[in-house]
């Protein structure tokens, strides 16, 4: 947790002094959110939770790492927002939260790899939303897990049931960073799969962009167009590098069918 608090990847400091960690296209697919009551499941360290305070929303974060929750709750006192955190897994976010409900369900970039289950993870979702409320999801594309990491070169199934565990020192904050405890392991999740999880909880999808753009070095030759945006080159065919949605729980319950 301190190499990423340190780092340039999040940019803490910028932060403090009112930089805005949230991509544009999130702040314009999510709407107004003043008044509104906010849950960011696998919150990390609050950046982002913090930032949809700071837009007016009622926040709660939800993170597994006391850590994690430990450094939110520091960063939002040290900032004056106002926010709760609560640690505790994102399958049992229910549980941890009982007799709550909110009007968005927001969970960022590089979270679903780090879940088995997707079933599991939309029906916690449906059942922290109130009736008209909505998840929102911006994720990576998982068409870019086929990729070797150092050009286009397919090396990967799309369709990979079982989860990558990998063994390297670093983190993505800093690569070079030296670390212990290095195994982690990692699931890829098929757009079908997540859209179909999210509609078998219940919800109905409202919208599905895919995006040319990423918030990070994906491959060495992807050019910065923007400050933190990274595309392929000119002259290169498109892909699409992230993807975001949104789905709603039915203000009403379905009429049922007739006998």
């Amino acid at each position: 947790m301190p190499i990423h608090l340190r780092s340039g990847f999040y940019d803490v400091v910028g932060f403090r002094a009112g930089r805005d960690p949230l991509p544009p296209f999130e702040i314009e697919e999510v709407g107004e959110v003043a008044g509104k009551d906010l849950l960011h499941l696998q919150c990390h360290f609050g950046l982002d939770t913090l930032s949809w305070a700071r837009r007016g929303a009622r926040v709660v974060g939800l993170d597994f790492s006391p850590p994690a929750v430990e450094a939110a709750r520091s960063l939002a006192a040290d900032t004056g927002l106002e926010a709760e955190f609560v640690c505790a897994n994102v399958y049992e976010a229910a549980e941890a939260l009982p007799g709550r409900s909110f009007d968005v369900v927001y969970t960022g970039t590089g979270a679903l790899d780090w879940l088995p289950d997707l079933g599991r993870w939309a029906e916690a979702i449906a059942g922290l939303l109130r009736p008209g409320g909505f998840l929102y999801l911006a994720e990576f594309h998982p068409v870019t897990w086929i990729f070797a990491d150092e050009d286009l070169t397919v090396r990967y199934d799309y369709f990979r049931k079982e989860g990558v565990v990998s063994d390297e020192p670093g983190t993505y904050a800093n690569p070079d960073a030296e670390t212990s405890h290095d195994r982690t392991h990692e699931w890829n999740h098929p757009l079908g799969e997540v859209i179909t999880a999210i509609i078998e909880a219940g919800l109905r999808l409202e919208m599905l962009n895919e995006h040319d753009h990423t918030l990070f070095r994906r491959w060495p030759f992807l050019v910065e167009t923007e400050p933190g945006v990274y595309r392929l080159p000119e002259g290169m065919p498109s892909l699409p590098l992230m993807y975001s949605l949104r789905a709603g729980k039915p203000a009403t319950a379905p009429a049922s069918r007739p006998t």
